[in-house]
């Protein structure tokens, strides 16, 4: 098991939560390749999406559905501050994960984090478990708990 893998399984643990993590045959990086791995519909998948904070240079973390997309002007207000293109250094020093495995949880930092509303239409959510070829179900409720996520409008 990777260690990016293994910070997600930790911190599920740690959370209470007893999801088991699946190594898919093919890559999740995107949300339709999520979806089609799953079985489930595109706005099941978890989009972690991450922006740099402009003021407090580090990064922000909105939890999106993945049919939506991320309006930055809107998540810029909810964030509280200009936000600005998050890229690979970055994201890596403070989460951990590579660009299209980013969980919602195990970051070596732990992020502000922000949650699309839609997610709370499903009774279960998928989303990627440190790698791009793992990924975890999770009640979009736990989800929010175990993230400290905010949920607000910031989708176009």
């Amino acid at each position: 098991m990777s260690r990016s893998v293994a910070r997600v399984a930790a911190a599920l643990a740690a959370a209470g939560l007893e999801t088991r993590i699946l190594e898919m045959a093919s890559e999740t990086r995107t949300a339709v390749q999520a979806a089609a791995a799953a079985g489930c519909e595109l706005d099941q998948i978890v989009k972690s999406i991450v922006f740099r904070g402009e003021r407090s240079g580090h990064v922000v973390l909105f939890l999106t559905a993945g049919g939506n997309r991320v309006d930055p002007g809107r998540a810029a207000l909810l964030a509280g501050e200009p936000l600005g293109k998050a890229d690979a250094a970055l994201v890596r020093a403070e989460t951990g994960f590579v660009i299209g495995g980013v969980a919602p949880v195990g970051h070596l930092r732990a992020p502000r984090t922000f949650l699309d509303p839609r997610l709370d239409d499903f009774a279960v959510v998928w989303a990627a478990a440190g790698t791009p070829f793992h990924i975890f179900a999770i009640a979009p409720a736990d989800l929010r708990r175990i993230t400290a996520a905010v949920p607000g409008a910031f989708t176009a």
